[in-house]
């Protein structure tokens, strides 16, 4: 048990969370978290579905690394990630219809995200399948978290709402408040990802 959690494998799985988040640090995935950040529930989901994608894509590239021929090996990630996806998307229409629906063809295009086929190719194929998940967890909340963070001032100050329940009061309509449509527009969405990344590296400077 001690080596399961040892040192090592708690940074592997920290680290993505915070130093070397995917979209801080290493500016991957930034087209999905433009697109479905308007509101906080979708938002959510994408984060959770690549968090889980990423997780168990790691731990089968990894169980079966010695055995992928090196000419093909991208062919069989992509394989093994499209089947994942696929799960996962027929998962969301079944369970949550309406927010499969506002995703669209983001959940299909997590089969081309660089933050899973970057993993897979730098750490699956050469680590262990519990490291491997480790690390696919670790990158998939470390998107998720940024997600989530710009998911919700999107979605509070575009509509006044977090997951479709009002925040802001309605004596502050009454008295000349109005919600901050900008906020919608998927511009504002590089704006707030791009202060998320300078406070990020503002405040971890000195670590790394």
């Amino acid at each position: 048990m001690g080596k399961l959690f040892s040192k090592e494998n708690c940074e592997v799985f920290s680290n993505p969370l915070n130093l070397n988040n995917p979209i801080a640090v290493q500016v991957l995935g930034i087209c999905s978290a433009l697109a479905v950040t308007s509101q906080l529930e979708p938002a959510i989901v994408m984060g959770l579905s690549v968090t889980v994608i990423t997780a168990f894509s790691n731990v089968i590239i990894s169980l079966i690394r010695k055995s992928i021929p090196n000419r093909i090996r991208i062919i069989v990630q992509l394989v093994v990630v499209a089947a994942l996806v696929t799960i996962v998307s027929q998962i969301l229409k079944a369970f949550a219809y309406d927010v499969s629906v506002q995703l669209s063809v983001y959940v299909g295009l997590i089969i081309t995200n660089c933050i899973l086929m970057g993993r897979l190719e730098a750490f699956a194929m050469m680590n262990g399948p519990w490291e491997s998940f480790l690390d696919g967890i670790g990158n998939g909340l470390g998107y998720a978290l940024i997600l989530v963070i710009v998911g919700f001032v999107r979605e509070l100050l575009g509509f006044g709402t977090l997951l479709g329940f009002q925040i802001v009061p309605d004596f502050c309509y009454e008295n000349g408040y109005m919600n901050n449509g900008m906020m919608t527009m998927p511009a504002m969405s590089l704006i707030i990802v791009g202060c998320v990344i300078w406070a990020h590296r503002s405040i971890n400077k000195e670590e790394k």
